[in-house]
């Protein structure tokens, strides 16, 4: 099965830390606190669950998270997570076979799109923006590459990530999609964050209609941990 995590999920976490540090981690904490309870949530592709109780952290309550993820053992590793007193679906599916039985306040999809030829990516996006409320948040995160700039370590980096996942997950991806051009479709961008010297990018899009006046005056943010 593509872009499938089982054999490494025990190890996941510590081996992006040991190449990452905590950057990974501080990209997706950089986001929560834009979610406000109560709200119905979907994450999709958040590994071994350690986001659950980040959120929790944040919002002891009043949080309804459905959980996707193509991988069982990711999933289960997952399950474990103390989630304070939000109430946490899990779901084992690939994005793409998952219908919601409602719209959602908010979609997380930390290092999702990575995996996903262009074509896939953009059928996921259509599917998942489908799944969001007018004026909802979608928060984002994901390896990027700065363009017009110099960075040949990035690119190198990439593609040694994409070997060695390819080997051992079966990532489908040999190059990362064009997600900026897929969000400035009816997306704005309310948030954005930095970090391994821009290795990685987090961002909060705000899907067009009736979001508050609060939220659209939220504040564009940008920094690097390094």
């Amino acid at each position: 099965m593509v872009n499938n995590y089982d054999r490494i999920a025990s190890r996941y976490d510590k081996l992006s830390r040991l190449i990452f540090g905590k950057s990974i981690v501080r990209a997706q904490q950089a986001l929560l606190p834009l979610i406000t309870p109560p709200a119905r949530v979907l994450v999709v592709g958040g590994g071994t669950g350690w986001i659950i109780e980040e959120m929790g952290r944040i919002h002891p309550s009043g949080l309804a998270i459905d959980y996707v993820e193509i991988s069982s053992n990711m999933l289960e590793l997952a399950r474990k997570r103390d989630s304070r007193h939000n109430k946490v679906t899990f779901i084992h599916a690939a994005i793409e076979d998952y219908n919601a039985l409602s719209s959602y306040d908010v979609i997380m999809t930390p290092f999702l799109f990575d995996n996903f030829s262009h074509v896939r990516a953009q059928k996921v996006f259509r599917k998942l923006d489908s799944m969001l409320k007018n004026g909802a948040l979608w928060l984002f995160t994901d390896f990027h590459i700065d363009k017009g700039i110099n960075r040949l370590w990035q690119k190198a980096l990439l593609r040694s990530m994409y070997i060695f996942f390819r080997n051992i997950s079966q990532v489908e991806a040999d190059q990362l999609p064009d997600m900026r051009a897929l969000f400035n479709t009816h997306f704005q961008t309310v948030f954005e964050t930095f970090h391994f010297r821009r290795f990685i990018r987090s961002a909060a899009y705000r899907k067009s209609g009736d979001g508050g006046a609060a939220a659209k005056n939220k504040p564009l943010v940008e920094n690097d941990d390094r």
